[in-house]
């Protein structure tokens, strides 16, 4: 199906994004996958690029242009290029932490953050899920108490993207017993005694990116780095994570659209029989599925984003998004595997790799189980 949703000027951008990956990030991708993190300077190189500047208004160093189509190309050329773990951090930067700083943010603060962002300079992370709470924020523990001006923060974090090199991390906190009302985010800084990065966790998949437990102990955090009000933190976490979620529904089909293209030039060219895998009538059932799935997920992403472009996209409806493309994903590359008999199972063969990759997008950004209750809840069915 003809997809008719990005202009010219997404086009021209997509150029120089994918000469980019193809020339920057694929000769160094195996080294970043063992090291477990890439250079900063993959910050900075996107910054010069304009990558990281979407979402930021002008006077604030950034491309003064919020259409979160620019921002989808990155992933897609990361995923088409097999190389979409490598470009995750930068991802979330732009996706979803930029959102907080621009929507949440005095002039103040936006004027000492966002420059650095945009250029790449300043790397940062967002901190919501804790050992204890996975998906539940309003049971964040991390307190932040009052000191005078200041805010005492004592917790820790897990999952964190970014975790290891981030200069800034936007903190969720309680700071007071409401389970909604008292939660708030601060932005805790590298440097800030007490402040420290735990292990560099070793996933199943997604090898490149940079996750990290990090830890606070008797952080002093100026109440200068307060975003929003004092209890704003649930509705401002509420508010962005339609648009985090989108932004992996989107990653989640270009990823099986990439599935797809692996599976049908293997079965094209593997034979048993005496003819092409993909002759037989099973191959052209499992993939003309796949790709049926892939166009109408792809049609209905689509439309959210426009939406979130329009400020009309609902949590229910990027719940939806969510959930059902990242299953989608997981049955993409799990078809894929099987498609490529026992070669699916080694790790040269890029489907294997994407197999890994692709579980925990089902986990992160609010698991399945949680988008279908947020669903459910929607329909006031008793």
């Amino acid at each position: 199906m003809r997809r008719d949703f990005y202009t010219e000027d997404h086009e021209l951008y997509r150029q120089s994004i994918r000469s980019y990956v193809e020339n920057r990030v694929v000769p160094c991708y195996d080294e970043w996958s063992r090291a477990g993190i890439v250079p900063r300077e993959v910050f900075t190189q996107l910054g010069e690029l304009g990558a990281l500047g979407f979402g930021v208004p002008e006077q604030f160093g950034g491309a003064g242009v919020d259409d979160f189509r620019f921002n989808l190309i990155l992933a897609e050329e990361a995923a088409r290029a097999h190389v979409a773990p490598a470009l995750l951090g930068p991802g979330l930067v732009v996706d979803i932490v930029i959102p907080y700083l621009v929507g949440m943010g005095t002039d103040e603060q936006k004027a000492r953050w966002l420059p650095g962002i945009a250029a790449g300079e300043t790397i940062a992370a967002i901190a919501m899920t804790e050992p204890g709470t996975g998906s539940d924020l309003a049971g964040i523990s991390t307190t932040a108490v009052r000191d005078g001006d200041d805010w005492i923060v004592n917790g820790a974090k897990t999952f964190i993207t970014n975790g290891i090199n981030a200069d800034l991390v936007v903190v969720a906190v309680r700071t007071g017993p409401d389970r909604h009302k008292g939660l708030s985010l601060l932005v805790v800084e590298r440097g800030m005694k007490g402040f420290e990065r735990g292990r560099k966790l070793d996933k199943m998949g997604l090898h490149a990116q940079d996750t990290a437990e990090l830890s606070f102990t008797d952080v002093r955090v100026p109440g200068a780095n307060v975003l929003g009000a004092e209890g704003d933190g649930f509705l401002g976490l509420s508010r962005n994570l339609a648009q985090e979620r989108i932004s992996c529904a989107a990653a989640a089909v270009a990823g099986a659209a990439v599935a797809l293209e692996l599976t049908t030039a293997y079965v094209r060219e593997r034979k048993a029989f005496g003819s092409p895998i993909g002759s037989l009538q099973n191959t052209r059932f499992v993939l003309a599925q796949m790709s049926t799935e892939i166009d109408i997920a792809q049609a209905y992403v689509d439309r959210c984003v426009l939406a979130l472009n329009e400020g009309d996209l609902s949590p229910v409806d990027a719940a939806k998004a969510k959930w059902w493309t990242t299953e989608m994903y997981g049955r993409a590359v799990d078809s894929g595997v099987q498609l490529h008999g026992g070669y699916g199972y080694m790790s040269e063969y890029p489907i294997s790799q994407l197999y890994l990759d692709a579980r925990v997008q089902r986990i992160y950004a609010g698991s399945t189980e949680i988008m279908k209750d947020l669903i459910g809840r929607s329909m006031k069915l008793g």
